[in-house]
């Protein structure tokens, strides 16, 4: 019983030290687009600062401005506090209209209304995910 504490207790160790690391996110290209740091700022291909998604939803544009909110819901709200867009459980994007966006998959695989791959954000949280992806909240040039 020890034993299995101890593997636990290294394996959640591990887990919290991975979580804390960038998540990378790639292109329809498969190319290196950008990365999410640990704190939730949102970096470009050239390492650029792209904006932050603060721990509290809110989301910054390269300039620190309020560019939006992702809600604990899903819910995505633009800099207006509009509704933009959402987020549902099973990774599916939808827009203010409620038309379907695309996916954000369990594997990171992003596919768009149209089920082409969009992109890869292994380890980014889908909300995160689908912000990058398909909301210009962000400048990832």
């Amino acid at each position: 019983m020890k034993t299995f504490r101890l593997f636990i207790l290294a394996l959640t160790a591990f887990c919290a030290a991975e979580a804390a690391q960038a998540q990378s996110f790639y292109n329809s290209y498969n190319s290196y687009a950008g990365k999410v740091e640990s704190d939730g700022t949102v970096r470009n291909h050239n390492n650029s600062y792209a904006g932050k998604i603060e721990s509290n939803g809110t989301i910054r544009n390269r300039y620190n401005s309020y560019a939006g909110k992702i809600e604990s819901n899903g819910t995505i709200r633009n800099q207006n506090n509009s509704y933009a867009g959402k987020v549902e459980s099973d990774g599916t994007v939808r827009n203010s209209n409620n038309s379907y966006l695309g996916k954000v998959e369990n594997d990171g695989t992003i596919r768009n209304q149209n089920n082409s791959f969009m992109g890869k954000a292994s380890g980014v949280p889908k909300r995160y995910a689908a912000v990058i992806f398909f909301f210009n909240f962000l400048d990832l040039r």
